[in-house]
């Protein structure tokens, strides 16, 4: 027992401990999306649903001295071929099809060790159910559950602030060779038992004892031939995936919202996804935990919470309210769906065939979210279409309640589902344009008419305005926004001036700072999303305006820098946000070394930090020290002709060119933060920077 136990809490902890060590290896290769959490995701749910394919098929086709010898040469091929580090030909060169490389990426490294560990729940339990004439081994399901837990929950406050991602591969290589050996010691155990039945000694007439060994789970000492437990309907198939798909498509849409308005990194996967396994953990761990009815008020709420949020909330709104009730709602769908899951779960016998319901709905939640949704939505409804699948559910679930019940649960489905209908219908009327790819969710509003002198149409990301134009000939070339004159990017501009001007930019928005563009310059603009210089071109003039000369380079900055030959910028500015949030690749020491490389000796590399939820000047000044460069914090407030507040890092080799009278007003000091490290490609640190 202890080590079927040892072995399956093991397996449990390195499948969850590899997710986010992957996904934050992938994250840097495809531009920092909020979208590299969700199609890690879908390749993790769907080797699962594979793994547990795996075991199901394993034990209802293959004798138990079969099923050993397989899993353990399976074992031994896995050992050969782990390798953590992709290969870099996995990285986009621009314009590919990212989702498909990522599952590449994620397959040719930790491909089959991680389908060996997604077997090990379901097969393990199964050969225990067989090996001590068991008949519920679910409980083993709640040891896996809590190692899930246990691995995601340390790796944001142990692992992470710890170790660079390069000792975590290592460490987590040796943790999967003990689990080699250890679920090898199991396959032999069950082989022994195999061996110790002495088939060939049973008398042909012995029949039972016979298939007692062959098929041992259906056949366990509390359920006997005579009183054979009832197969599940199919309906019952039905509601396990559905309810699976479920709590899957709403954990998705959660850390899809959380992550776009701050950073996808491990902590915002971490937490969603650890809710999420506490819940199986809880309902699975005890046949009390969990009451329909009790928990028919809650979900109520839950729902109601989750459907406010999603209308009022906006970028505006602080984490101390989005947190606690994205995850709380998230947290109590998840009790529900996986509490009906455990009080729904069949005999033994049908175990593996239950494991293999709850995989499918779980990598269909994922398909939903992780591919499908950035193709055929065009906007951010995910999380719109999981609540009223949830509403809906709910009344598969309370169906059989007094009539009291299903009539007020009915009516507050229906609200829940006309309401957000409504709220999605109205934000689509409202916008000149909106599309939506794997990088984003982007929208085009117009205020006003043609003939309107103070018209102006927005490019929203997100949830964040990322650029406003004047519509009015004589007023659509102005600095609006984050880029006024007296912004920190102006100022370096207008500082570094000179015939010829070179400039360049990490984050074309709608292309306003174009609008310093002067005859003779030269403006080189990165961007990599192909949706935003469409839009850029095709609904903004910045571009078509400027006299400069202009280039656009598709995919993802840090990416073409290091391909391209020093680019002698004057000012190569860094504003490559995605909603709220900037990819932490771009923050690194390794970037800004690139930055350096593509600047002149006295060119400015300017950095936007402006941010509601992560104070990221700190992160910058630490990459100054530790380049030697100098310093300047440049801030401005809102103003006339549309002019936002914002906050700029101004970043020099030559510390005279940051000594101009121009820069003398913004001499701001730099918090420290109490324990920042410096971030590189190995590490880097979210928790320590973040503003409730």
């Amino acid at each position: 027992m202890l080590l079927y136990t040892i072995t399956i809490f093991l397996s449990a902890f390195l499948l969850f401990q590899v997710q986010p060590i992957m996904a934050k290896i992938a994250l840097p290769w495809f531009g920092g999306s909020a979208s590299v959490w969700a199609a890690c995701m879908l390749f993790f749910q769907a080797f699962l649903l594979l793994g547990y394919l795996y075991s199901h098929l394993v034990v209802r086709r293959l004798s138990p001295r079969l099923q050993s010898a397989l899993h353990g040469a399976l074992l031994a091929l896995s050992l050969l071929l782990l390798r953590m580090q992709p290969d870099p030909s996995w990285k986009p060169a621009g314009g590919e099809e990212p989702v498909l490389r990522i599952l590449g990426m994620l397959a040719s490294t930790v491909g089959l060790p991680y389908l060996l560990l997604s077997t090990t729940g379901p097969l393990l339990q199964a050969w225990y159910a067989r090996t001590h004439r068991v008949a519920f081994p679910y409980w083993l399901y709640s040891v896996s559950n809590l190692g899930s837990f246990l691995a995601l929950l340390s790796y944001p406050v142990v692992i992470e602030p710890a170790l660079g991602i390069g000792r975590q591969t290592q460490i987590w290589s040796a943790g999967y060779i003990t689990f080699c050996l250890a679920c090898a010691a199991c396959a032999w155990l069950a082989w022994r038992v195999r061996t110790a039945d002495q088939l060939e000694a049973l008398p042909v007439e012995s029949n039972q004892d016979r298939e007692e060994v062959i098929h041992p789970i259906e056949n366990c000492a509390e359920a006997q031939p005579s009183d054979a437990p009832a197969a599940p309907a199919w309906h019952d198939y039905l509601l396990w995936l559905l309810l699976a798909a479920c709590s899957s498509t709403l954990l998705l849409a959660v850390t899809n919202y959380v992550c776009q308005n701050i950073a996808p990194v491990p902590l915002l996967w971490v937490l969603p996804l650890s809710l999420y396994l506490l819940s199986f953990i809880i309902t699975f761990g005890s046949e009390k935990a969990y009451e329909p009815g009790a928990y028919l008020g809650l979900l109520a709420l839950a729902l109601s919470g989750l459907t406010f949020g999603v209308i009022k909330f906006d970028g505006s709104t602080r984490l101390i309210y989005i947190i606690p009730l994205f995850l709380g709602g998230l947290f109590i769908c998840c009790l529900v769906c996986h509490g009906e899951l455990a009080r729904r779960k069949p005999h033994a016998r049908y175990l593996t065939g239950f494991y293999l319901a709850v995989a499918l709905g779980g990598a269909l939640g994922g398909l939903f979210v992780g591919w499908l949704a950035p193709y055929i939505f065009r906007g951010y409804w995910e999380m719109s279409v999981g609540l009223a699948f949830a509403a809906l559910l709910g009344l598969w679930i309370y169906w059989r309640s007094n009539r009291i019940t299903l009539l007020a649960w009915t009516t507050l489905s229906l609200v829940i589902c006309w309401t957000l209908f409504n709220h999605e219908r109205a934000v689509a009327r409202e916008a000149r344009l909106m599309v939506r790819n794997f990088y984003g969710a982007l929208r085009v509003t117009q205020d006003g008419g043609l003939h309107d002198p103070l018209a102006t149409r927005t490019l929203v990301h997100g949830t964040i305005t990322h650029g406003v134009q004047y519509l009015a000939p004589d007023r659509r070339r102005l600095h609006t926004t984050y880029y006024a004159g007296n912004s920190g990017v102006g100022l370096a501009i207008e500082a570094t001036r000179r015939p010829g001007q070179r400039v360049g930019v990490i984050g074309l928005g709608t292309g306003t700072i174009a609008s310093y563009g002067r005859k003779g310059d030269y403006y080189r603009f990165y961007d990599i999303n192909p949706q935003v210089v469409e839009i850029a071109r095709r609904e903004f003039t910045y571009l078509m305006d400027c006299p400069a000369k202009v280039d656009i380079v598709l995919g993802d900055a840090r990416l073409s820098l290091e391909r391209e030959p020093p680019q002698n910028f004057d000012v190569l500015a860094v504003d490559a946000f995605s909603s709220d949030m900037i990819p932490v690749h771009l923050l690194t020491i390794e970037a800004f070394r690139q930055y350096f490389r593509h600047l002149r000796s006295d060119g400015i590399l300017a950095v936007h930090v402006s941010n509601r939820h992560l104070a990221l000047e700190p992160v910058v000044q630490l990459a100054a020290e530790a380049l030697g460069k100098a310093v300047r914090l440049v801030e401005n407030g809102d103003g006339a002709d549309l002019v936002y507040g914002s906050t700029w890092v101004l970043l020099a080799s030559k510390p005279e060119v940051l000594d101009r009278p121009e820069f003398e007003p913004h001499d701001l000091v730099i918090q420290v933060k109490p324990g920042l490290r410096l971030w590189t490609d190995d590490y880097s640190n979210l928790w320590k920077i973040l503003q409730l």
